[in-house]
């Protein structure tokens, strides 16, 4: 059993910052790709950033220059700094994982987070 366990959303205000955090625990083999999805009321869930096991991210062109994803491979858990926090940026941020389990043989599946309410106000 693989669990995603996501803290530090909350309320703050424009050109705030906060720091997700996202830890993996269980039976885990190993950790390929991590990344931060979003979702605002009324509207899809989108990519936030993401990082692969050699470290190489990527970004939505939204938060580019604000947003810096990064991960402590040791103690499984992936980070989201965000600066210059705009009203926009407000939605439930959800943490993802693709993991590697292994019973008899290697399984690779997608685990989601919880979700954290992240509200920017103006």
């Amino acid at each position: 059993q693989v669990q995603l366990v996501e803290s530090g959303g909350g309320l703050v205000q424009a050109g705030g910052s906060l720091r997700l955090s996202c830890a993996a625990s269980g039976s885990i083999f190993s950790i390929n790709a991590m990344g931060w999805y979003r979702q605002a009321p009324g509207k899809q869930r989108e990519l936030v950033a993401a990082i692969t096991s050699g470290r190489s991210t990527n970004y939505a062109d939204s938060v580019k220059g604000r947003f810096t994803i990064s991960r402590d491979n040791a103690k499984n858990t992936v980070y989201l700094q965000m600066n210059s926090l705009k009203p926009e940026d407000t939605a439930v941020y959800y943490c993802n994982a693709n993991i590697a389990t292994m019973y008899r043989s290697i399984s690779n599946k997608d685990y989601w987070g919880q979700g954290t309410q992240v509200t920017v106000s103006s």
